[in-house]
């Protein structure tokens, strides 16, 4: 399961980074919108924050840290309206290798509980 969800946060990453320079295209005067950063740096951080979320997404949280990454995504559409679309295609990616990732963890495993028993 984990490698799929890698996969998507890592796409989700370079989607989100570009979605950061059209908007930076968009609007090339960004007004400072939190604590002084304007969106494209918000968005930078963000698709960083996605890769570095595929790199974790083994550990416990990790999944968890994934749907963060998704919900933070769709919000990003507050300044560039294609990420709410962009956000909601990438979240129903994640959750769908999130389904089938656990069906094939346990496949594998009852598979290899089968190979042990004599």
């Amino acid at each position: 399961m984990w490698r799929m969800l890698a996969t998507v946060l890592g796409g989700q990453g370079l989607v989100i980074f570009f979605g950061a320079l059209a908007g930076r295209g968009l609007d090339p005067d960004q007004d400072p919108v939190l604590a002084g950063l304007t969106p494209f740096v918000l968005m930078c951080v963000l698709a960083v924050l996605a890769i570095v979320a595929a790199g974790l997404v083994r550990r416990p949280f990790g999944p968890a840290l994934g749907w963060v990454i998704q919900a933070l995504t769709i919000l990003s559409g507050v300044w560039v309206t294609m990420m709410v679309v962009v956000g909601i295609v990438f979240a129903l990616l994640y959750g769908y290798c999130q389904r089938v990732g656990r069906r094939v963890d346990r496949e594998q495993a009852a598979l290899a509980r089968d190979h042990q028993e004599p």
